[in-house]
């Protein structure tokens, strides 16, 4: 069992940063994939980066690609996510989630934790 809880989303102008942090709970937390995901008002939920259970290994969405940072601290038991260059078309709730699977999931499906999500707004 894992429970996870994000943070640090806020309001931000367009071209600013912010950094998002998902903590979590449970010894076994570094034998979990743990990916970012994001959800605007009336569309569906993406996939926006993963981490490997070790951090060796990320992926990205095109839309972040260049502009976002997945990280992780296992000794903390945290999933970072480091956003620069923020545009409005960023604007989501940002929920952390983590997965059993290896290979670095994007599929909301083959998640089995979530957290409640943190909003993130860019104005233009």
């Amino acid at each position: 069992q894992v429970q996870l809880v994000e943070s640090g989303g806020g309001l931000v102008q367009a071209g600013g940063s912010l950094r998002l942090s998902c903590a979590a709970s449970g010894r076994t937390f570094s034998s979990y994939t743990v990916g970012w995901f994001r959800q605007a008002p009336g569309k569906e939920r993406e996939f926006v980066a993963v981490i490997s259970m070790s951090g060796g290994y990320t992926n990205y969405a095109d839309s972040v690609k260049g502009r976002f940072t997945i990280s992780r601290d296992n000794a903390k038991n945290a999933v970072f996510l480091h956003m620069n260059s923020l545009n409005p078309e960023d604007t989501a709730v940002y929920y952390c989630a983590a997965s059993s699977r290896i290979g670095g999931p994007n599929r909301a499906s083959l998640y089995d934790y979530w957290g409640q999500g943190t909003q993130v707004t860019v104005s233009s």
